[in-house]
């Protein structure tokens, strides 16, 4: 195999093992990654966003996210409303379920985060960022992550997650017997709970 066909394979297979473990970890919320990804686009932007602008900002599809919206609004996540400068325009936002819901997805992302964290060092990741924003940064997939970067900053998280739980490493100990695996905790293990 050349070594460029292995890179686009290793690209997608972390695409797809980051999909699983985010999708475990989303489950005990109720949530797909997509549907956690438009609460997180809603959390991050502290304002109404219209439809077109959710899917602006949608890194996991492309295209109007209208059925997604919609599924979420007949969860009860979001509420829609007229748009304040153009009455022509319907802006979405979180309901306080919402908010519940963005907090959980919130810790969850924290949470694979933490378990990448612990996998890729400093050094590591200012090799490999530049090379993957190269790749994306002018594709459909990289202009939304490029809104979503403007949208919040690590130093700034939005208001929804300022009151999510504290963060807490979801990675197996240095001696654990899979210290390679990106293992993610649910809120209830990570509570200490014995359901999940």
């Amino acid at each position: 195999m050349e070594p460029i066909e292995e890179f686009r394979y290793l690209i997608l297979a972390a695409q797809r093992e980051g999909a699983r473990a985010l999708t475990l970890a989303l489950a005990p919320v109720g949530l797909t990654p997509a549907q956690a990804e438009a609460l997180s686009v809603l959390a991050d932007a502290e304002r109404p966003l219209s439809v077109k602008e959710i899917g602006s900002r949608l890194v996991c599809e492309g295209g109007s996210p209208s059925r997604l919206m919609s599924t979420l609004a007949q969860k009860g996540l979001v509420e829609s409303a007229v748009g304040a400068t153009d009455r022509r325009t319907t802006v979405l936002s979180l309901t306080a379920k919402g908010i519940d819901a963005a907090r959980a997805v919130g810790e969850a992302e924290a949470n694979l985060s933490a378990a990448l964290g612990a996998l890729l060092d400093d050094g590591q990741l200012a090799t490999v960022l530049p090379v993957l924003r190269g790749l994306v940064g002018s594709l459909p997939a990289g202009q939304a992550l490029a809104c979503r970067i403007a949208d919040r900053t690590p130093a700034d998280p939005p208001p929804a997650f300022r009151a999510a739980v504290p963060r807490s490493p979801a990675v197996p100990p240095a001696g654990d017997a899979e210290p390679q695996r990106w293992r993610v905790s649910s809120t209830a293990e990570a509570a200490g709970s014995d359901t999940a």
